[in-house]
């Protein structure tokens, strides 16, 4: 059947204005539409063209494109045929290119072809009122978001600041991560469409985003590579279709159907039911969760068909050893039991795969898993903390290498459950402002003066008691309450900083930062606000950050960027725990860091042990040799600060000084 314009959703505002003359055929090559550009060129009317095989072609050209049509079909990527002539209805030769894409439109197959050629007329045709016309068609249809290659946004266009209710201020520099949610799948799809982006390919897929107020709704995406001719530099244009409502329907309907159609295994949905009913009845099972190692590098190596068998092959073999256990499709290559089995019985299924393995056209698919076993009520006693317990016990399993199949400790069990307690009171402690700031005192080893404090945040709870910095940083990273923790202390140290300067006491405040915060592109602006409102001098403020941080930081030129604009500004930067982190200094040329602080594990021993008092010396003179000032943390003894006084550190922190306090005992140390 042919296709009339108006029954394409993009006839009149994007296919019509392409510039070069273009036609579209069924997956049988009979053509179904073809653009006025190339009726023009070739003579040819709509009527003689309707369900006709392509007549421009040579006998040769025919039978290229006929040998390759199934590649065309079902390959995402352009198929050229250069050089090849084309003849017009008056068989007038014409030597060009031809490019053919396919696409699926309205769930059937289509082939697009583009016919490239030097004529003035087709030079003509891609004046920029056509291209003009073009954006205005994509942009009335489409959701629209330029980002440029460090993934910082550029410029969003209404349809989509209206839906992600972002303004257009807000929405510029902030990172294509943070239009996603905050989850490792996710942020493993967003690297994903980044780096074919970085790779000069198109992404094309469902892809599920966040509002700026958190809520969840999901898009076809289009995500294309461009290059900008005038300033030679490139950046990537995303279109959007919201497709929210039928995947709530989808949705609605897996949860009716409670059954994965792919597998026929219980779907998520179902799982957390069973699960939830045999807690309610007092049964005792074990929540096993397994995913399959490498899933998207086999998926990479395999075509979608092989993916389907493979995940059907895997099925089965989950059904034999786990017989009479429920077994559920929790995500794309992640799957649930609930079984009464034992752990020596369960971890047996590694093993079990190496003796029956997959083969799929007779090659052996190497497959391995990695897996977690949390036993209800032992273990963990609610669904949610079941999941987190084993996704837990999964990560653990996978930075060790994978290939296996782990249950965590008692103590562990205990740290994850009250780390889920912390992530639930850590938001209500931030909205009713309970976090409060004590000051760690730094002595100048020659002077003997106090100057500088280093501000850390300090959380007494009700419920949880005492909470360690080393325990809430970690969980505020993974939560993503980091940038308001920063921001809390952002304010606190500039704060407390300028009341110290009117009192006559100019003390220099240091607080801890993150890769995450200055992952946001207004960083600067962020910071310089808070210090006027404060009335705070730049000189006044010391940032530290770790090596980790500094290691992200150098291999990314917009972080790079902003630590220079706010040291210029006469903000000191601080390498922190300096000597535990990565082995490659190159940061050290690239960020301007000003001082950096020897981590306590060296100071802790380094009156017992000759060869640490030399890697201390040591340490003290790399800095200093590149104009550093060094600063031991964690003294404790009169030993260990004669000991740094000698090899020449430049100032000392820790409990031999004092330890931390609150703003009224710094003034009187002072």
């Amino acid at each position: 059947m042919f296709l009339k314009e108006e029954s394409l959703d993009l006839g009149n505002t994007f296919f019509q204005h392409l510039p070069t003359p273009s036609f579209m055929t069924d997956n049988k090559g009979k053509i179904v539409w073809c653009s006025q550009e190339a009726v023009k060129q070739f003579g040819y009317s709509i009527n003689d063209l309707q369900d006709m095989d392509v007549p421009f072609f040579t006998d040769y050209t025919q039978g290229h494109i006929t040998a390759n049509w199934e590649t065309i079909l079902q390959t995402e990527d352009p198929f050229e045929i250069s050089p090849v002539v084309l003849y017009t209805k008056d068989r007038i030769a014409i030597k060009t290119s031809i490019v053919a894409k396919s696409f699926s439109w309205q769930d059937t197959r289509y082939v697009l072809f583009q016919i490239k050629t030097d004529t003035k007329d087709l030079m003509e045709a891609s004046s920029f009122h056509e291209l003009q016309l073009i954006k205005k068609g994509l942009s009335n249809s489409y959701m629209i978001v330029y980002i440029d290659p460090e993934g910082l946004i550029m410029h969003a266009n209404d349809k989509f600041l209206k839906k992600s209710a972002w303004t257009p201020k807000r929405i510029v520099g902030k990172s294509f991560w943070q239009l996603l949610p905050d989850t490792p799948e996710h942020m493993a799809i967003g690297n994903q469409i980044i780096t074919r982006l970085r790779d000069g390919k198109v992404f094309q897929g469902s892809v599920e985003k966040i509002t700026k107020d958190g809520t969840t709704f999901w898009v076809n995406l289009l995500a294309i590579p461009v290059h900008n001719t005038q300033n030679n530099t490139p950046y990537f244009l995303l279109l959007e279709d919201e497709i929210t409502e039928k995947k709530l329907m989808q949705t609605k309907l897996e949860q009716i159907a409670y059954v994965d159609t792919e597998t026929g295994l219980l779907s998520r949905h179902r799982l957390e039911e069973v699960v939830n009913e045999y807690i309610n009845e007092k049964k005792s099972f074990s929540f096993v969760f397994i995913g399959i190692d490498q899933f998207y590098t086999l998926k990479e190596i395999f075509n979608d068909q092989t993916e389907t068998k493979m995940l059907n092959e895997f099925t089965k073999r989950l059904k034999i050893y786990f017989e009479d256990s429920i077994i559920a499709r929790s995500g794309r290559d992640d799957f649930a039991i609930v079984t009464p089995l034992s752990d020596w019985y369960i971890q047996g299924f590694a093993n079990y795969l190496k003796q029956n393995p997959i083969y799929l056209d007779s090659k052996i698919i190497p497959i391995t898993v990695s897996g977690a076993i949390t036993r209800y009520p032992e273990d963990q006693q609610s669904y949610l903390h079941l999941l987190k317990a084993t996704t837990n016990t999964i990560q653990k399993v996978k930075l060790e290498g994978g290939s296996m199949i782990a249950t965590l400790s008692k103590s562990d069990h205990s740290k994850l459950s009250r780390k889920v307690q912390i992530e639930k009171r850590l938001l209500e402690a931030l909205n009713h402002r309970d976090l409060h700031v004590m000051f760690l005192p730094q002595q100048d080893v020659k002077t003997g003066e106090i100057t500088s404090v280093e501000a850390l945040v300090r959380w007494e709870d009700s419920v949880l008691g005492t909470v360690s910095p080393e325990e809430l940083i970690p969980i505020a990273e993974e939560t993503g309450l980091i940038n308001e923790i920063g921001q809390f202390m952002l304010e606190k140290s500039c704060e407390q900083a300028s009341i110290w300067a009117q009192k006559g006491m100019p003390i220099k405040v240091s607080f801890n930062s993150s890769i995450r915060e200055f992952r946001d592109k207004n960083m600067v602006k962020t910071i310089r606000k808070v210090l006027e409102k404060y009335k705070c001098s730049p000189e006044l403020i010391q940032i530290e950050f770790t090596e980790k941080f500094a290691l992200e930081a150098e291999a990314e030129k917009a972080i790079v960027l902003q630590i220079q604009k706010l040291q210029q500004d006469g903000i000191v930067f601080v390498l922190d725990d300096f000597g535990t982190g990565y082995a490659s200094l190159r940061y050290l040329q690239m960020l301007p860091i000003g001082k950096l602080k020897i981590d306590k594990s060296f100071i802790n021993s380094v009156t017992k042990h000759e060869k640490l008092e030399k890697l201390v010396q040591g340490l003290v003179q790399f800095g200093q040799s590149l104009d550093l000032q060094v600063v031991a943390e964690g003294v404790e003894s009169a030993e260990q600060f004669a000991l740094l006084k000698r090899v020449g550190c430049d100032a000392v922190q820790g409990y031999y000084i004092s330890p931390p306090i609150s703003a009224e005992e710094v003034e009187k140390m002072l």
